[in-house]
């Protein structure tokens, strides 16, 4: 096992049995959210199972498994709607997220979800060499 997922422990998980919202199906131009996108945050916000998350300013690994039934959408297009639609409910700040981890899997049409896994990690952090200026 990597070093670095040594001490990561599990905080919370769910699965929410409902199709993941694309990006491009979120916003009408750039700063409207799409009657979709509203409709679908509603009933993602009610969907999602309480949890007392009291998130300290600590580093996160975010693991999400999407279930699609077409294989031409793109598994990073689900990623910031159900990103913030997450800080909303749980009242986190997704800058701690440093590592995000994400696995499109193919399902029938009709059974589309999105599972999720919140993890605190240790960061792998890099220092620059300002000499360089080179990580």
């Amino acid at each position: 096992m990597l070093k670095h997922l040594d001490n990561s422990i599990l905080l919370f998980s769910d699965r929410i049995e409902i199709k993941p919202l694309s990006v491009n199906e979120c916003w009408q131009g750039k700063r409207f959210k799409t009657k979709t996108y509203l409709s679908y945050e509603k009933e993602m916000l009610l969907r999602l199972a309480p949890c007392d998350f009291n998130q300290t300013k600590e580093p996160l690994e975010l693991s999400l498994i999407v279930g699609v039934s077409n294989i031409a959408s793109d598994a990073d297009n689900v990623v910031k709607p159900f990103i913030d639609i997450l800080q909303k409910k749980y009242n986190f700040n997704d800058k701690y997220i440093f590592r995000l981890i994400v696995e499109k899997v193919l399902v029938v049409k009709g059974a589309e979800f999105i599972e999720f896994y919140i993890k605190k990690c240790d960061p792998r952090l890099f220092s620059l060499d300002k000499k360089k200026n080179e990580l």
